[in-house]
């Protein structure tokens, strides 16, 4: 008998015990060996294996790892549940008695799904609500609460809304939706708040609240330039506001874009700026502040004015004010609007230098008459010879500002060439004038009125002679009949 009891355990354990005294139940009558060694009771996973997927509970993730006693404590196991809460106890309040495969998996409780299952509820996560901790906002002491939890801002962050201070939403009156001015991401400014006293445009746009609203208020405070930009209005020289007595009002010159480029409507002083005056910089006329800049041309440009020599005006009593001769397109061309008064300059004259009439700069007894610039030009012309031929020294009454040639001299009243007979039967004055130096002398009796003709057409005529002082005694008109005085017969 003793050595039965010894030999027992090792029969027992190859041949099973009988049903009704497995320790597991009469609904799981195996051979111990199966899960069990002779090394012990404990399963042994090493060398055995029991396989859980011919069960109603296959086992996936970490149930592979847990020991059978985690889930059979009592080893009966025809009488283990397969739902979570059976070993997992129910950590939800009684509103969220859910399926713990809805949110959790075998892997581990973290929740992988979370932001699936929200995308289908009342609030959708978004930015950091994606990552945060289910009990952050569903939490109810020890349990979680999901169906009754408010979905507004503030149900989460009414605590961080009456502890900021910078700015104070309580004093400031801030709304208690966060969307308004704070980024899901993170309660960084999103720049949504709607400006609406002063709207943000350019470069307010991405300065901080804090940067204006330095005290931490709102509501009361003032939109004016000078508010924020008063050191910027005291630091600038060039050109220097505060000696300048400029407006502190910085929207008169300057953009939300930047402080530079600058702009001043100079129109509605008493000094417009046109012309070369619109791209000089403010100082070159403002050396001296801009309150009570003169206006009159030489405060400028009194250096310019000594130093011009053609025509020198301080030599020549010309006005300081510019505007008399100059235009602000330029210096040049200069123009003397009283210069008819004295001489009328026309044609040719226009495209003359000042210096070419007004030798060495002399602008007070330059002459009038035309000799007295072009007696050099009298006195070499020999075609005709003006000196020798006595013409008058007043070029006018040939000549013409638009050019010496062509000339025009009224010949009719001593004999007509420019009608009559003699109209277009000449080219040069020499036709006819042969002597250059005395136009006093004239010839008729030449290829224009050869002898053999002339004296077959004065048969009988008395007192007849070939020559051109006889022909212009009977005929002065140029006419083919003789001319004479009233008192003198006709005769053919």
């Amino acid at each position: 008998m003793q050595n039965l009891s010894l030999i027992l355990p090792f029969l027992l354990f190859w041949f099973g015990y009988p049903a009704s005294d497995s320790p597991h139940g009469k609904d799981f009558q195996l051979n111990c060996n199966v899960c069990h060694s002779s090394k012990g009771w404990e399963f042994d996973k090493k060398n055995y294996s029991f396989d859980h997927s011919k069960t109603a509970f296959m086992l996936t993730g970490q149930h592979v790892e847990t020991t059978c006693r985690a889930c059979h404590p009592s080893l009966i196991f025809s009488e283990a549940k397969t739902a979570c809460v059976s070993c997992h106890a129910d950590r939800h309040n009684e509103t969220a008695r859910l399926e713990c495969s809805k949110c959790h998996t075998p892997k581990s409780w973290i929740i992988t799904n979370a932001t699936q299952i929200h995308q289908q509820g009342r609030f959708p996560l978004l930015g950091a609500h994606a990552t945060a901790d289910c009990y952050s906002c569903h939490k109810s002491g020890s349990l979680l609460r999901f169906e009754a939890i408010g979905v507004e801002c503030n149900d989460c962050h009414q605590s961080k809304y009456a502890s900021t201070s910078k700015p104070n939403h309580i004093s400031a009156g801030f709304s208690t939706n966060c969307y308004e001015c704070h980024k899901v991401t993170s309660f960084e400014w999103s720049g949504n708040f709607n400006h609406t006293k002063f709207p943000l445009t350019y470069g307010h746009e991405n300065v901080k609240c804090i940067k204006c609203h330095t005290s931490g208020v709102f509501g009361s405070i003032s939109s004016d330039c000078n508010n924020c930009h008063h050191s910027n209005y005291t630091a600038t020289t060039d050109p220097n506001h505060v000696t300048s007595n400029f407006p502190t009002t910085c929207l008169l010159c300057h953009t939300t874009v930047g402080w530079s480029p600058a702009n001043f409507n100079h129109n509605t002083t008493n000094f417009p700026l046109t012309g070369q005056h619109v791209g000089v910089a403010c100082i070159k006329c403002h050396t001296n502040g801009y309150a009570g800049t003169p206006t009159a041309c030489e405060s400028c440009h009194m250096t310019k004015y000594t130093a011009t020599t053609n025509p020198n005006h301080s030599a020549a009593g010309i006005g300081t004010s510019c505007s008399t001769c100059h235009t602000p397109a330029g210096w040049q061309p200069a123009l003397f609007p009283n210069h008819n008064s004295v001489y009328v300059i026309a044609g040719f004259h226009t495209t003359l230098s000042c210096s070419a009439c007004h030798i060495n700069n002399n602008y007070t007894t330059t002459p009038t008459t035309c000799v007295g610039c072009h007696l050099t030009n009298y006195n070499q012309t020999t075609n005709p010879n003006h000196s020798s031929a006595q013409f008058p020294t007043n070029c006018a009454n040939c000549h013409s500002q638009n050019s010496w040639t062509p000339a025009t001299f009224n010949h009719d009243p001593w004999f007509p060439i420019y009608s009559g007979k003699h109209k277009n039967q000449w080219s040069h004055c020499s036709d006819c004038h042969t002597n250059s130096s005395n136009y006093t002398v004239f010839t008729c009796t030449t290829s224009c009125h050869p002898q053999s003709s002339t004296n077959g057409n004065h048969g009988g005529v008395s007192g007849y002679s070939y020559n051109s002082t006889a022909c212009y005694s009977c005929h002065p008109n140029g006419s083919a009949k003789k001319s004479v005085s009233p008192n003198q017969k006709h005769f053919k």
